[in-house]
C-alpha cells in the first residue's frame, strides 16, 4: 500500500541549481541564435549589418557548444533526478531519446556552423577576442553541403525543443506529477531573464567583428 502511495505522488526531487541554470541559460541563449539567423537572413541589403550579425550568431554558437560540454560534464558528474514511476515506460523512453538529440543537436549545430565558416573563407572569432583555427580550408561544395546540414539540425532543433515544450506542459497541466517543477525555480527565471538580456543587446547596434 505504502509503495503504491509513493509510485502516485509528483516527484519532488529537483534538479540542482548549476543544472537549472545551465539548462534556462541555453534554452535564451538558443532563442536569441534563431532570432539573430532570422535578423541576418533579413539584412541581406545592407552587407556590413549582415555580417556584425553572423559574427553574433557564430559565436553565440560557440558558447553554446561550451556550455553543452560544461551540461554533459555536470550531468555525468550529478545524474538527474529518476523520472516518476507513474510515468508508462515508452513516455520514459521517449524522453530520454529526445535529450539525447537535443545534445546531439547542441553540439552538431555549431560544429556545423564553423565549420560551413571556414569552407565559405571566413575565420570564426569568439566575439572578437580571439580567432578559432580553420579546421576545412575554403570549397564551395563543401560550404553548400555544411549549409545544409546545418538547415537540417536547425529544423531539428526546433521540431525537437516543441517536443520537449508539449511533453513539459503536459506534465504541468495534465498529469500534475511534478516533472516541470524540478527543473524550475527563481534561478530558472533568472537565467532565462538573462538570455533575453543578451537577446535584447544584440538588437541593439552591433559591430562588425573581425570576422576574416
Amino acid at each position: 500500500m505504502t509503495k503504491k502511495l509513493n509510485m502516485t505522488m509528483p516527484s519532488t526531487e529537483h534538479y540542482n541549481k548549476v543544472a537549472q541554470l545551465l539548462h534556462w541559460t541555453v534554452a535564451g541563449m538558443i532563442l536569441v541564435q534563431y532570432v539573430l539567423a532570422e535578423m541576418a537572413e533579413a539584412a541581406e541589403d545592407t552587407p556590413l549589418q549582415q555580417l556584425a550579425l553572423l559574427a553574433n550568431h557564430k559565436s553565440l554558437g560557440l558558447t553554446i557548444l561550451l556550455l553543452a560540454a560544461v551540461r554533459v560534464g555536470w550531468r555525468m558528474k550529478y545524474p538527474p533526478p529518476a523520472l516518476p514511476g507513474t510515468m508508462p515506460a515508452w513516455q520514459q523512453v521517449l524522453s530520454n531519446w529526445t535529450h539525447r538529440a537535443l545534445y546531439i543537436c547542441l553540439f552538431s549545430l555549431p560544429i556545423s556552423g564553423w565549420l560551413m565558416s571556414s569552407a565559405s573563407a571566413y575565420s570564426v572569432s569568439w566575439f572578437n577576442l580571439f580567432s578559432l583555427p580553420d579546421f576545412v580550408g575554403p570549397d564551395p561544395a563543401l560550404k553548400d553541403t555544411l549549409y545544409l546540414v546545418h538547415e537540417i539540425l536547425a529544423v531539428s532543433l526546433i521540431v525537437l525543443a516543441a517536443l520537449h515544450i508539449s511533453a513539459a506542459v503536459k506534465h504541468l497541466a495534465w498529469d500534475k506529477d511534478g516533472i516541470l517543477q524540478r527543473m524550475s525555480s527563481w534561478w530558472s527565471v533568472a537565467a532565462f531573464a538573462a538570455g533575453v538580456g543578451v537577446f535584447l543587446s544584440f538588437l541593439g547596434t552591433p559591430l562588425p567583428h573581425r570576422d576574416k
